[in-house]
């Protein structure tokens, strides 16, 4: 069984077919514009945003949330540009992937940067809080 079979499966627990098709679609999308890209160990990139919406699932994210995880690289890693992903997603998801793309910005600035440590656990609660809402 693939590994997205297996994945849409576990998400016809609580998602209606509808929302699973865009799920579904998110994937191809994601998997076809990393085709060629591969993580460090070897794998195919697209293991990498299947785990973060595999483990996004099990807080029962709705199917939007999981659009938006299994393409949350792509605009950083691939030729793919937001309006492309609001017009095949819809303009909630573009924005989520923005956003996404936009606190990777910030925690690699963040990673350069010296800060007091109070500033760093302010920082990492904020995160926390927006992954959680």
């Amino acid at each position: 069984m693939s590994e997205i079979t297996e994945f849409t499966r576990h998400l016809g627990n609580y998602l209606p077919g509808s929302d699973i098709a865009l799920v579904e679609r998110a994937f191809e999308f994601s998997e076809s514009a990393h085709r060629g890209q591969f993580r460090k160990s070897g794998e195919p990139y697209i293991t990498h945003p299947l785990a973060v919406a595999s483990i996004l699932s099990q807080w029962r994210l709705d199917a939007q949330g999981l659009a938006a995880a299994l393409l949350h690289d792509v605009m950083e890693d691939t030729a793919i540009t937001k309006s492309e992903i609001e017009t095949s997603f819809g303009k909630l998801v573009a924005d989520m992937v923005d956003g996404l793309s936009k606190l990777d910005q910030i925690n690699s600035i963040r990673a350069r940067t010296p800060r007091p440590r109070a500033s760093a656990r302010c920082c990492s609660r904020w995160q926390r809080m927006c992954v959680s809402s």
